[in-house]
């Protein structure tokens, strides 16, 4: 059998997101999908986008937040270029 790259597996991930239908499936999903700290700085980079979003510091994302300043940067250039964050974080 051929090995599949890890760019060709992708989509699948992301399918199999799309049908996750509730907190408790995601908690149940991504404790055997992640480590407890990816989930955590998973969870910090979006609550530092929220801030960022929110018109907030980097001094006062670091102050609030368990980020490093380069992933605080990171972060901030998504914010400001991409639209994974910001569309996410406005969806209702």
């Amino acid at each position: 059998m051929d090995k599949r790259g890890n760019q060709e597996l992708i989509p699948e991930l992301f399918d199999t997101i799309l049908k996750l239908r509730t907190q408790e499936d995601c908690a149940a999903f991504f404790a055997d999908l992640c480590t407890e700290k990816e989930v955590e700085n998973m969870a910090s980079r979006l609550a530092a986008a929220r801030l960022l979003l929110e018109g907030k510091t980097y001094l006062q994302v670091i102050e609030s937040v368990d980020i490093s300043s380069a992933t605080l940067s990171r972060v901030s250039r998504c914010v400001r270029h991409g639209t994974g964050y910001t569309r996410m974080i406005n969806r209702e």
